[in-house]
């Protein structure tokens, strides 16, 4: 089973930039489905984005779509997500995941995905 590790989450202002990193280790990378979660204080964990095994198809939550880009790297085992003009409430934890089992990306859950990584804090400041 893979094991996931999240990087790149700061402090940044409003309308900043930020990458995160999400590398994966223990595992066949490619035969995972990946997405992005994040999660705030008081709130339920929310689909970010997603993109398939070969890096084919991708799916963002209409709340991103526009400024952020979720894309993998199959050789280096790792997913990234580039955030751009960033807003306060992006403010949350994100998580990066897999799933050995999802084929449509638009279609995942919080129990389609297998394997969770610990989650690096983003924090916008207005």
């Amino acid at each position: 089973q893979v094991h996931l590790v999240e990087s790149g989450g700061s402090l940044v202002q409003a309308g900043g930039s930020l990458r995160l990193s999400c590398a994966a280790s223990g595992g066949t990378f490619n035969t995972y489905a990946m997405g992005w979660f994040r999660q705030a204080p008081g709130l339920e964990r929310e689909y970010v984005a997603a993109i398939s095994r070969r890096g084919r198809v991708t799916y963002y939550a209409d709340s991103v779509k526009g400024r952020f880009t979720i894309s993998r790297d199959n050789a280096k085992n790792t997913m990234y997500l580039e955030m751009n003009s960033l807003k306060p409430e992006d403010t949350a934890v994100y998580y990066c995941a897999a799933s050995s089992t999802l084929e449509t990306m638009a279609s995942g859950t919080v129990n389609s995905y297998d394997v969770w990584g610990q989650g690096t804090q983003v924090t916008v400041s207005s």
